[in-house]
């Protein structure tokens, strides 16, 4: 364990919990929500529900397309979610969708939709996830006019299935916060409470589907960036196994092969029982590895809980909200309840969770760097003046980015030989799981400490990523789950975790919970059912 690193923490915990206590007070929750409800029923209908209706001859594209992109506009000035949109574009896109069903005869629908499974289903995607022709800005001034080159992998796949994008969605400045704030589009919303941030950095596609504006979209991950907005915003996400997806097209990325493990890209939906399918289609020809067409009886899962960090690194971790460990209890009781077996877990490798996590991310090489072109870390004087200039408004790199960096370039205030130490932990740490979850366990694990944060607050709560960056270090496939809501009407959930290639246990949990608990709830009720 890393004293002085952890005596930061440890001051930044006393001093966030008087500024979280002063927030509550100075801000109290508005009683009433003004994001407006959803009044058209197809914006309720999962994905499944959808393909159905069309394989049915009873859905057209054109009219869900239009139908999303009414919401879309409907939403957007309450969140400022939207990068930029293809609105036009995928109108005839739709158009050549409903053509293809057109010409097809009923009886033969089944076989069109096992070539194009998700044949005229429109989706969103988060800019940094490279979508061809579009936006690939990141919230960087520096690269303001930057269009992708290229579809990343899942864009293609999902391209390659029928899917239509839609736009691409709002993330912090090179990815480098858990808000969605930069100079190049303003501050993301939460539609929850708008004094609150959607989270980071797939803020926007946090935020759109938490408003009911899309049916399923593409994040990224390295540090919680699909999970956390998640959480925040009261939607399903899942972070593949690592090296699962190829991150080509994704910026910022790397050639370090650790980057692979570290960072994927991954689907955000309303319905956890259309994670299944998104993935198979996400992944393509590596689909076979998952096997997530092949049935688990609910029965044979084991589930294992924890409430966080135990002993000293439990201390210094911010502690986590009731309302979030209560729904993990909720959680154990309901899969109790359908015969499955449960157990407290004590996992001893997570004492240095934190220096672990970091150390991580410090190491990467050729991963971009703000202030570098050539991807070098930058003086340490030079990233500390710039972060000073930033607190006062005057610098063209936002603070959150500039602290993520400075601890890059002081390699997260650690000797480089103890990094190495908290590597060769990283391996014990990932058998311990492994042996802990087996082929058949699953682990309930907080997703963050506390719901949705207030806007510029996340210097503070910051350490609270080491809930969903440890299980990227050790590459082990998490999914987020809501679970209603809290007295303050904001989103709380956690995450499921299980070994390497078992993706489809956390599909499956996340599915059966939703028909539990009701997944997604509306920031503002509609009328119809």
């Amino acid at each position: 364990m890393e004293l002085f690193l952890r005596f930061i923490q440890f001051m930044v915990k006393i001093f966030y919990f008087v500024i979280h206590a002063l927030l509550k007070l100075a801000l109290p929750r508005k009683k009433e929500q003004t994001i407006p409800p959803i009044r058209n029923k197809l914006l309720t209908l999962s994905l499944v529900e959808l393909v159905q209706r069309m394989r049915l001859h009873q859905l057209k594209s054109k009219e869900l397309v239009q139908a999303y992109i009414d919401r879309i506009r409907e939403v957007n000035p309450h969140i400022n979610a939207i990068i930029e949109e293809r609105f036009e574009e995928a109108l005839k896109d739709a158009e050549r969708a409903d053509d293809m069903l057109n010409k097809c005869p009923l009886d033969q629908t089944q076989s069109l939709f096992t070539r194009y499974p998700i044949l005229g289903i429109p989706f969103t995607v988060k800019e940094s996830c490279g979508l061809k022709g579009m936006a690939h800005v990141v919230g960087s001034l520096e690269r303001v006019g930057q269009k992708a080159q290229y579809d990343c992998v899942p864009v293609e796949n999902f391209r390659s299935a029928g899917g239509i994008p839609l736009l691409v969605s709002a993330t912090p400045e090179y990815c480098f916060s858990i808000e969605t704030n930069s100079f190049t589009n303003d501050r993301c919303l939460n539609p929850y409470d708008f004094r609150r941030t959607c989270g980071g950095s797939s803020g926007g596609e946090g935020a759109l589907h938490g408003s009911g504006a899309s049916i399923f979209g593409i994040g990224s991950d390295i540090a919680g960036s699909i999970r956390i907005p998640c959480l925040f915003n009261g939607v399903f996400g899942h972070k593949p196994t690592g090296g699962l997806i190829s991150n080509l097209g994704h910026f910022p990325n790397s050639d370090d092969p650790k980057c692979l493990e570290y960072l994927q890209m991954g689907p955000i939906t309303r319905f956890g029982r259309d994670l299944g399918m998104l993935l198979q289609v996400m992944i393509g020809r590596k689909a076979d590895k998952l096997e997530l067409l092949t049935p688990v009886d609910t029965k044979e899962i084991k589930v294992f809980y924890s409430f966080g960090f135990d002993g000293l690194n439990g201390l210094l971790h911010q502690p986590v909200d009731f309302d979030i460990q209560l729904s993990i209890m909720k959680a154990v009781k309901y899969f109790e309840k359908k015969g499955c077996s449960n157990e407290r877990a004590r996992i001893k490798h997570f004492r240095n969770s934190t220096e672990m996590g970091l150390t991580g991310i410090a190491r990467l090489s050729n991963f971009p760097y703000l202030m570098r072109a050539d991807n070098k870390p930058p003086q340490v004087k030079e990233n500390i003046k710039e972060l000073i200039k930033g607190t006062f408004g005057y610098s063209k790199y936002t603070k959150e980015a500039l602290i993520f960096e400075l601890m890059r370039s002081t390699n997260v205030f650690m000797p480089r030989d103890n990094m190495e130490k908290y590597e060769a932990e990283v391996k014990l740490l990932k058998q311990e799981i492994i042996d802990l979850l087996g082929w058949h366990g699953v682990l309930f694990f907080p997703t963050f400490h506390i719901p949705a944060i207030h806007h510029n607050s996340s210097v503070f709560p910051l350490w609270g990523i080491d809930y969903c960056l440890i299980f990227n270090i050790l590459g082990l496939p998490c999914t987020h789950i809501p679970m209603g809501l809290d007295s303050n009407g904001l989103p709380i959930g956690f995450q499921v975790v299980a070994a390497p290639m078992r993706d489809k246990l956390c599909l499956q949990v996340a599915g059966e919970l939703e028909q539990g608990f009701g997944g997604w709830v509306p920031p503002t009720k509609h009328d119809f059912k």
